[in-house]
């Protein structure tokens, strides 16, 4: 975090200016960019969950497209309940839509790791509801990047490292009479991953600037899979193939994907002259990633012994392309400072499933497929004026702020090729069809293909004044009208009293939205199940639908909260303390349903009509939550001469949340036995999903040339959710060490060494009884990943 909060000034949670970090109504940390750059990854969502306790970002695996763009989670809410912007404007949203059981799921959030961390001069997290001042999305709070504005300088940064790492290995016992068994432990040397990155800065005219930058990733797999006890080969007169006892069973790639990423940022301002100012940005990011599924062994239906005689490993391959460009003009009119802004964005992500084949083809399969993909566009019109207006019953001017927003967002989803859908014809030995499409990812058919828009225009009123010396005070209101659900009304109440300079007391108390994606109203996919030999259509469809609507599906509508918030703002000499604690209760959350396949569904389906239809699963409002919790920051820099400068800073974060409503439909409560929208699983997934608590200990130290940080970020405990209580997995508290040490080698030239996850941490394993296929040794719901030490150096050149 900054070194000097009380000194540094934000914009975020506040339209005044010269608001610095501890005088806020609200609470706001400041990530600066050393303290991005102090760390061995270069991912922004990784580099924010070590700096902020409040902030999680789990790194699933075997989650498809979720392997690829990962979302980050604020005070336990769901990915897409936090807003983001950059330069205080709002950055578009990824695609893709998580809809595998991972923490997210049924989520469509922005990828924080477009933005390379070179181009970024500091992140302010304001950790507060603000959907009446922002709009949209500001249920638990608000991620603001602002972008480096250097009209001179540049830096040049390499940084290499890879894993070095060793886990034990539990498995399930082998087959009676097997000739192989499993090792203790197994070592690992990979993930190695290269980052070059630049920015220059550059003038425009007398007072403007060009800010430049570029990155180049080149990311190895890891793989941290279990041991595949299972039989692999068909029997060969009666007896174990000899190749149970060689081939490799370690055949899951169960860790971070392979990714190469190139990205180019620049961002600009311009002064005209007359208190008249342009600026801008703009973005391109390229990102291929390579992640498996799970392993098809040699004997199972799902291959085909000519094409891979000893199995094979399927894998996704998204390519990713993501596109801004924002240019604005400020200036004054009369008592007004106004702005204007228009901002488009798109994310676009298509699938290439390789290694893999369409079981219903044949022999004569293709092993790679164009699978199809999605696309999700944003354009923004903003326009903004603020003033001061002297109020004499007022202790400092009223801050007036006014403003107007109009968005068009996109969705399109295109199909893939024909071989990665459809069914060959061909079946198996029993005589019951082959399951059709690609292995692993069946593509998106041409019915799955929509290509929709809708339109949001709000407005809205910002005041803030010191009512007293000592007592702060804001209120907001923002109306938004959406072409396809209707509106919303937000209001935010925030104070602030300044007992004396070592002593505050700030609170808030609002509502909030979050509209309906447009990833959530339009992803549909289907697959083909067969069942004893009947082909159903398994089916995640749209809202809108007519078997969904069957089924007691309903038009989307907007989730709704309450956010209280209390807390104190505490300056002893240089020791600042922050407590802020907080309660969110959100209605109608919008989920995705369990998959509604039982015998009793599909006769109810096709006694509406509908044939061939063997159930699925759609989006639907109906979860409530409430979530209580508290943040807690400790900062303490201090100067001991000869010893150096040290800056100590201990934070944390504890949360808890209760589903105190899950969503039913009179149709589906009318079955016998009733099946469950949301179960048991998806409950705890929101309650018990994340750290109950996490704690942040960071110390930086610098003396002359030399310089060093630690930090050490403790993971509460964590459940890994079953269907019963039976498969309950719980992951115990752990603590994950990281240390750097730097030296300047001359004024321009630094270099780094360090170790992330020093003591090769990992989580617990799981049971054989949870790991029924050997794959997956680890539970997704693991808030630190499972790929264990990271050792690195990096250089830098300043110019």
């Amino acid at each position: 975090m900054s070194n000097d909060p009380s000194a540094t000034v934000v914009v975020t949670g506040t339209r005044v200016a010269n608001r610095t970090a501890l005088d806020t109504a609200a609470p706001v940390d400041i990530i600066s960019a050393d303290t991005l750059k102090a760390s061995g990854s270069t991912e922004m969502n990784q580099a924010l969950s070590v700096a902020l306790p409040s902030l999680n970002f789990p790194r699933p695996g075997l989650a498809d497209g979720t392997d690829t763009i990962r979302p980050a989670t604020l005070r336990g809410m769901a990915p897409d309940q936090t807003l983001v912007l950059v330069n205080s404007k709002r950055r578009h949203a990824s695609a893709l839509v998580n809809v595998n059981g991972t923490i997210g799921r049924g989520s469509a959030a922005v990828d924080m790791n477009t933005i390379p961390t070179a181009m970024v001069r500091t992140i302010e997290v304001l950790r507060d509801g603000a959907a009446a001042q922002y709009g949209s999305d500001a249920i638990s709070g608000v991620v603001n990047i602002r972008l480096r504005t250097n009209r001179d300088g540049g830096e040049a940064t390499v940084s290499y490292g890879a894993r070095e790492s060793e886990y034990d290995i539990v498995a399930s016992p082998t087959p009676a009479g097997a000739t192989w068994a499993p090792p203790a432990s197994r070592k690992r040397s990979d993930g190695e991953t290269l980052t070059v990155s630049l920015w220059k800065g550059l003038s425009l005219g007398e007072d403007g600037y060009l800010t430049l930058a570029a990155e180049v990733k080149d990311q190895k797999r890891t793989e941290r899979g279990g041991w595949d006890f299972r039989q692999q080969y068909p029997l060969v007169n009666g007896a174990f193939d000899p190749r149970e006892a060689t081939i490799n069973r370690f055949n899951a790639w169960y860790g971070e994907p392979e990714m190469e990423q190139a990205t180019v940022f620049a961002n600009a301002g311009y002064n005209l002259g007359s208190n008249v100012k342009l600026y801008g940005w703009a973005s391109y990011q390229k990102r291929d990633a390579r992640s498996a599924g799970f392993f098809r062994r040699a004997l199972q239906d799902q291959n085909i012994i000519s094409i891979y005689p000893n199995g094979y490993l399927p894998i996704i391959a998204p390519s990713v392309d993501d596109y801004s460009a924002t240019g604005g003009v400020s200036w004054i009119m009369g008592e007004w400072d106004m702005d204007a802004s228009l901002g488009y964005g798109k994310n676009k992500m298509a699938f290439t499933i390789e290694n893999t084949l369409n079981r219903s083809i044949g022999p004569s399969s293709k092993t790679e497929f164009e699978a199809g993909g999605f696309s999700y566009d944003q354009l923004v019109l903003n326009l903004t004026g603020v003033r001061s207006v002297p109020v004499a019953s007022l202790a400092s001017p009223l801050n007036v702020a006014v403003g107007a927003e109009a968005r068009r967002e996109g969705y399109e989803l295109f199909a893939g090729e024909p071989d990665s859908y459809r069914h060959g014809g061909v079946t198996l030995a029993n005589g019951t069809p082959a399951p059709p499409g690609a292995q692993v990812f069946p593509g998106f058919r041409p019915a799955n293909e929509s290509n929709t828009h809708r339109t949001a225009i709000g407005a809205f009123v910002d005041l803030e004044a010191n009512l007293t010396k000592e007592l702060l005070a804001s209120v907001a209101v923002r109306g938004e009208h959406y072409s396809d659900f209707g509106e919303s009304l937000a209001g935010k109440f925030a104070m602030r009293y300044d007992f004396n300079k070592a002593f505050a007391l700030r609170g808030s108390v609002q509502n909030g939205f979050r509209a309906p994606s447009p990833q959530q109203q339009n992803f549909t996919t289907t697959s083909t199940n067969f069942i004893n030999g009947v082909p159903f259509e398994i089916t995640t469809f749209k809202p809108n639908d007519p078997v969904a609507v069957a089924l007691g599906a309903k038009p989307l509508d907007a989730e709704k909260s309450l956010n209280v918030s209390l807390g104190a703002v505490m300056r002893f000499g240089g020791l600042n303390v922050t407590v802020d604690a907080y309660r969110i209760d959100i209605d109608d959350r919008i989920i995705l349903s369990e998959n509604l396949t039982a015998t009793n569904v599909r006769d109810f389906i096709r006694a509406q009509g509908f044939i061939g239809v063997g159930g699925g699963r759609f989006f639907i409002n109906g979860v409530d939550t409430s979530t209580r919790g508290v943040d807690v920051v400790f900062n303490w820099p201090m100067n001991l001469g000869e010893a150096g400068k040290f800056d100590f800073t201990v934070a944390g974060n504890f949360t808890d949340t209760e589903v105190t409503k899950v969503p039913v439909t009179a149709q589906l409560s009318a079955l016998s036995p009733a099946p469950s929208l949301f179960d048991r699983l998806n409950v705890l997934s929101l309650e018990q999903g994340q750290p109950e608590n996490k704690i942040n200990a960071n110390v930086n130290w610098k003396l002359g040339q030399w310089g060093a940080t630690f930090r050490a970020t403790r993971y509460g405990k964590v459940l890994s959710p079953g269907t019963t209580a039976a498969l309950d997995f719980t992951m115990g508290a752990q603590t994950v060490v990281d240390l750097e040490a730097r030296y300047a080698v001359t004024p321009k030239l630094n270099v780094a060494v360090g170790a992330d996850n020093v003591f090769d941490e990992y989580p617990e394993s799981l049971p054989p009884a949870l790991n029924t296929t050997g794959n997956a040794a680890f539970a997704n719901y693991a808030p630190f990943g499972r790929s264990g030490r990271f050792i690195y150096a990096r250089a830098s050149y300043s110019f």
